[in-house]
Formats: structure tokens, C-alpha cells, sequence
């Protein structure tokens, strides 16, 4: 299997079908972690990637925030595990990433470029609350002089906020915080592992009060089910009262793996809108242009509103691309190729 020589030796329990695992941990039911020793956790975007920075550091695979509509789902294939609940529930553990990453970092040819954390799995899953690897990887990438940025909806976090807050006076690091929705009994099946929206918001909160910059990730907006005037204003003006320091919005995208899974959530849940959704993503992973122009013309008065307009020559609704990424300074990126707005009403039922 892919992790066989990468095994922790230190592991007994076996799971048929990756040779070694932990056993189910209390306080996580029905969630399995499999502790592997990484070779590398230092990993080069792809030349020619839309991406706005060029390495990435993922301590985990796999999420249990559960989100129905994570776009990394189709990563988990690539370990013979399925996208739908193996993703949720079967979660690779880098055990030693704090330790190979500082050993790459001090590698004579790195250039001390900006690396993002939470680009595929979130590092502040609760996974980090029990194996706290995240001190360790902020620590070299700190020694090392290393920008870095960094984007959860984990609420574990605040745990290194004064850690963050340290390093933050000595390099440029980025804080995004992605919050899609405040409706609790709709996040509690769209993102049933994750922290609510209102700790989230705290989160925003808390990093500020510590003199970070901390950006608010609206994303997804979802078609019918979040992106009514009044579920954006409340939303945008809840993220202005907890003081973000900007704000991106995008609309849901639906890639392989992720694709199959929230529609089969959508047929449970609101089989109402399967015709509608079928329609607005008839061509792919990205919703229908018009659908994006629409949507850019309804957030755009409403950011204004909040005092979170964008700066002069940015759409007001960014693309997926943005999600996976903050710049090194700490503010959200530009959004890259969204259409303009015109006036027109996209009638999408």
C-alpha cells in the first residue's frame, strides 16, 4: 500500500487496507487516525497552478469537519480510500511533520518563499487537538524566517494565538477563517464535524484582539440555501462586528469527489433543488457564469453597506482558487478571473 514504508512502527493495530492505524480514539467516535512518518511535508505547487503562493504544508488527510461539499475530497482516492465517508472518518496523521519540516527548512537552497497551510485539510481540525502538531511546524517555519499564512474553520486555533501573535512580530503570517452560513440546524448537515459559525466568529475576534490580520472566508455561498439578501447582510454584518480585516466571497464548486457527495446530500436533503443545482453546474466544477454575475451584483452593495467593499480593481465574488490561500501579508487575495457584474437577474429554477 502507498503508506507501507512510511509506517510508525510504534503502531500495533492494523486496518486491512493500509497495513497500520491507530485503533478508534475516545472522544472521536467513529473517526480512525492513521499515524504515518512523512519523508516530506515541504510540497511544491504545480508550475502554472492559479495559486497565489508557491508551497504548502498539509500535517493531515482527510477531515472529520465532515463538510459536504470540500473540495479535497477526491484527494483521499489517491490513498485507495473512498471520498465520501472514508474522508470524514479515516484521517492520516504525519506524526512527525514539525520534525521534517524544520529538517527541510534548513535545507541551503530553500529561499524562504511563503507557505500555506489548510490548502487541502484543515490543520486545526480537532485531529490537532490531540496530536498538537501545529506549534512544532509554526516553530520552523519561525526559525527558518519563513512567511507563512495560514486557513481553518478550527476553532483549535485559539490554542496558538499567543504563539502566532510572537511570531507575527517577526514575520509576515496571513489568518483567514472560513464561515459560510450562521443558520446552526443547516450547518449542523452541511458541516456537521465543524465548530458553529458564532465560535468561529470569536475566533476572528480573538485573533484580532492579538494584533493579527484576520481575514473571513464567506464560502460557499450555495445556491438557495445561502445566498438570500438577508442570509448574506446578517452574515456580512456579523463578520464586520467581530473586526476581520477583509472579507472573500465565493460560490460553492463542486469537484470530483465532492461533487458526487453533495449531491447525494442534496437528494436527502433538499431534493427540491437537484434540477436547479444540475443547471447551475451543467458544465463542470464551477457554477454557471451568469449565476457568479448574479451573485457579484447582490454581495457588492451589501459589502459596501458593511464598510468591507473590496479595494479599487476587485470583484466583490472571487473564485475557488482564492479559498485555497492567503498572501503573505495577511490580506485575502485578489479575486482571479471573476466576470463583472451586469444587470441582469439569472431566474435559475
Amino acid at each position: 500500500m502507498r503508506w507501507d514504508n512510511q509506517r510508525d512502527d510504534r503502531m500495533a493495530a492494523t486496518l486491512p487496507g493500509l497495513e497500520y492505524s491507530t485503533t478508534p480514539t475516545p472522544g472521536f467516535a467513529e473517526v480512525t487516525f492513521h499515524e504515518i512518518r512523512a519523508k516530506s511535508v515541504l510540497s511544491k505547487v504545480p508550475g502554472g497552478s492559479s495559486m497565489p503562493f508557491g508551497w504548502t504544508v498539509n500535517p493531515y488527510r482527510g477531515c472529520s469537519h465532515a463538510c459536504t461539499y470540500c473540495f479535497a475530497r477526491a484527494s483521499h482516492t489517491y490513498l485507495d480510500l473512498d471520498s465520501g465517508r472514508d474522508f470524514d472518518t479515516q484521517v492520516i496523521v504525519k506524526v512527525n511533520a514539525p520534525e521534517v519540516l524544520a529538517a527541510q527548512l534548513r535545507s541551503p537552497k530553500w529561499g524562504r518563499e511563503h507557505v500555506a497551510m489548510g490548502t487541502n485539510t484543515d490543520p486545526y481540525q480537532r485531529a490537532e487537538g490531540r496530536y498538537q502538531l501545529m506549534p512544532g511546524i509554526i516553530g520552523a517555519l519561525a526559525d527558518a524566517r519563513t512567511p507563512f499564512s495560514i486557513l481553518t474553520k478550527g476553532t483549535v486555533l485559539s490554542r496558538d494565538i499567543p504563539l502566532l501573535a510572537e511570531v507575527g512580530k517577526k514575520l509576515p503570517i496571513g489568518i483567514g477563517v472560513s464561515i459560510a452560513l450562521l443558520d446552526r440546524e443547516l450547518q449542523s448537515t452541511l458541516e456537521p464535524g465543524t465548530a458553529s459559525p458564532q465560535a468561529r466568529l470569536e475566533l476572528v475576534r480573538r485573533v484580532r484582539e492579538a494584533g493579527l490580520p484576520c481575514g473571513v472566508f464567506v464560502a460557499p455561498v450555495l445556491p438557495w440555501l445561502t445566498d438570500s439578501v438577508a442570509q448574506l447582510d446578517d452574515l456580512l454584518a456579523s463578520v464586520r462586528e467581530s473586526g476581520a480585516t477583509g472579507v472573500t466571497v465565493l460560490p460553492l464548486h463542486l469537484r470530483t469527489g465532492a461533487r458526487e457527495w453533495f449531491f447525494a446530500w442534496l437528494e436527502r436533503e433538499r431534493p427540491d433543488l437537484v434540477a436547479g443545482y444540475q443547471r447551475v453546474y451543467a458544465r463542470g466544477s464551477y457554477a454557471d457564469r451568469r449565476y457568479r454575475r448574479w451573485l457579484g451584483e447582490r454581495v457588492a452593495p451589501l459589502l459596501r453597506r458593511h464598510g468591507l467593499a473590496p479595494r479599487e480593481g476587485r470583484s466583490a465574488v472571487g473564485t475557488p482558487a482564492d479559498e485555497e490561500g492567503l498572501w503573505p501579508e495577511g490580506a485575502l487575495p485578489p479575486a482571479l478571473g471573476a466576470a463583472p457584474v451586469r444587470q441582469e437577474q439569472l431566474t435559475l429554477l
